[in-house]
């Protein structure tokens, strides 16, 4: 018999005002270029610490969502996406606004976006308790394998250099490290100083490197403030409008909820295939680009579907496909819940008030997008540094009011000034969150499989047939850049008479 329980946590006045204040807040920072989801969460995660556990992610997924939807406004007004997931929105968004129909592009962004949101939520609920029930067979062997198989993401984040990717996942495990041994209870990487003993705070951390980084790049580099943008409002389609696009809406949100449930692709990859795979299917595929709507709905339902689709191997595997879920597996450990093999059994009142909380966001969307469109010309005219200035006074309180400690602070800025040269030197910082939020549970499950093998980590593979197969998928990953990158290369004549 199902337990209704968890909706008293899902609709308490608490969780729903932490809804609409996270989605609000959301919106606003997706719509603001240059901030987007990282910034927004590394912001409002201290804040959690004090509340309860539904509430507390209930404003996070909030910050998520809205963010993401956000970024569309920016793209469509001003031709510059709020966030990177809706680079493939301003393709049609912006011509739409300049012939003077910005309300109704805004529209169909929102629709797309709700619809595409909700969409995911289906697939989450139907997908997450199949994945769950077969992740009770995983032990310390199979979990460590999981996790070494997720840690391959790192090369799907490290766009640019895989040198620089993999030193950056390094660096990560790394700083997991420092602290006390939790087998032994030795000081590790200490140097002596106590304030090290208890290992570097992970909110301190990601604070630092992502938002004090990124407003210490933007006030180092100043662009000046974005145009302001006068009588916005938002006009939703009328059904008829939509004949012939539904299935684009659903094709485009089916595309978004694989790639969000494949860890290391994300939100614009969804959206950039979606746009084109829509392109090739639509009858007015020569309209793409000039301000087409069904650029709108396959770029806009494709990369929020992925918000929820994410949230599968966060939930049931443990595993963060990007730096936004690993902001909020951190943030689901520190509240002493750990996603992994055992969440569906342990916390199950937890999950299900994720589904409903989720579900909800994306009607509160819907909602406040209307004010918050018409006050965005406003907050576009507020100067840049000002902005800036605020993400770092509000990143700094968080950062210190964690743990109570005004290290964390310093901790911070560290990070931050380490962050700000490293976007400088084209290093990624998400290999270094995903090193740093898998850290402990890959140390603690080798060390556990080891003991159960009596130190044989060779037998790890033969544990289990589970065990056998993500070792295998984990070589082929491995093996696969190298083994093409030696594959003889075709001559102009064989090109020619391919």
């Amino acid at each position: 018999m199902i337990d209704f329980a968890f909706l008293a946590d899902a609709f308490s006045p608490a969780t729903l005002f932490a809804i609409v204040i996270g989605t609000s807040l959301g919106v606003v920072i997706g719509a603001l270029p240059g901030l987007g989801s990282v910034v927004g969460l590394s912001i409002c995660l201290p804040f959690t610490f004090g509340m309860e556990t539904v509430p507390s992610l209930a404003l996070l997924l909030g910050v998520y969502c809205g963010s993401v939807y956000g970024g569309s406004i920016s793209a469509i007004l001003i031709n510059s996406p709020g966030t990177p997931q809706s680079a493939a929105t301003m393709l049609d968004g912006y011509p739409m606004a300049q012939r003077g129909e910005a309300g109704e592009a805004l529209g169909w962004s929102t629709a797309a976006s709700v619809l595409g949101g909700l969409l995911s939520c289906i697939v989450l609920i139907l997908a997450a308790p199949q994945l769950a029930r077969f992740a009770t067979r995983f032990g310390s062997v199979e979990v460590f394998a999981l996790i070494l198989l997720a840690l391959t993401c790192i090369a799907a984040v490290s766009r640019g250099s895989m040198i620089k990717g993999l030193a950056m996942g390094a660096a990560g495990l790394f700083v997991a490290l420092i602290g006390t041994d939790p087998v032994t209870g030795a000081a590790r990487f200490t140097f002596g100083i106590e304030f090290l003993t208890a290992g570097l705070d992970l909110i301190a951390v990601v604070i630092g490197l992502f938002a004090l980084s990124e407003a210490f790049s933007r006030l180092a580099e100043p662009h000046g403030g974005a145009p302001t943008v006068a009588n916005a409002r938002l006009i939703l389609p009328r059904l008829a409008a939509w004949k012939g696009r539904v299935v684009n809406l659903l094709r485009s949100s089916f595309i978004g909820c694989l790639i969000g449930a494949l860890p290391g692709t994300g939100a614009a990859t969804a959206a950039f295939i979606s746009y084109a795979s829509a392109k090739q299917a639509s009858p007015r595929r020569d309209e793409f680009g000039k301000g087409e709507p069904d650029g709108l709905i396959a770029a806009e339902s494709a990369n929020n579907a992925v918000t929820g689709s994410a949230m599968i191997p966060t939930l049931a595997l443990g595993i963060p496909g990007d730096v936004v879920t690993a902001i909020l597996l951190s943030a689901m450990v520190v509240h002493g819940i750990t996603p992994g093999v055992r969440l569906m059994s342990e916390h199950l009142d937890v999950v299900n008030a994720i589904f409903v909380v989720l579900i909800v966001v994306n009607i509160v969307m819907l909602i406040v997008a209307f004010p918050i469109v018409r006050a965005f010309g406003k907050i576009l005219s507020i100067p840049e540094p000002i902005i800036m200035v605020g993400v770092i006074v509000f990143s700094l309180v968080g950062a210190i009011t964690v743990r109570g400690n005004a290290l964390d602070g310093v901790v911070a800025v560290l990070f931050g000034i380490a962050g700000y040269l490293l976007r400088r030197g084209g290093f990624p910082l998400a290999p270094f969150v995903i090193g740093l939020v898998l850290g402990p549970q890959f140390e603690q499950n080798l060390r556990r499989g080891l003991l159960l093998n009596e130190g044989d980590i060779l037998a790890f593979p033969f544990a289990s047939w589970i065990a056998a197969v993500i070792f295998t998928l984990t070589a082929v990953l491995i093996l696969a850049g190298p083994a093409k990158a030696l594959l003889p290369k075709p001559g102009p004549a064989e090109s020619g008479r391919q």
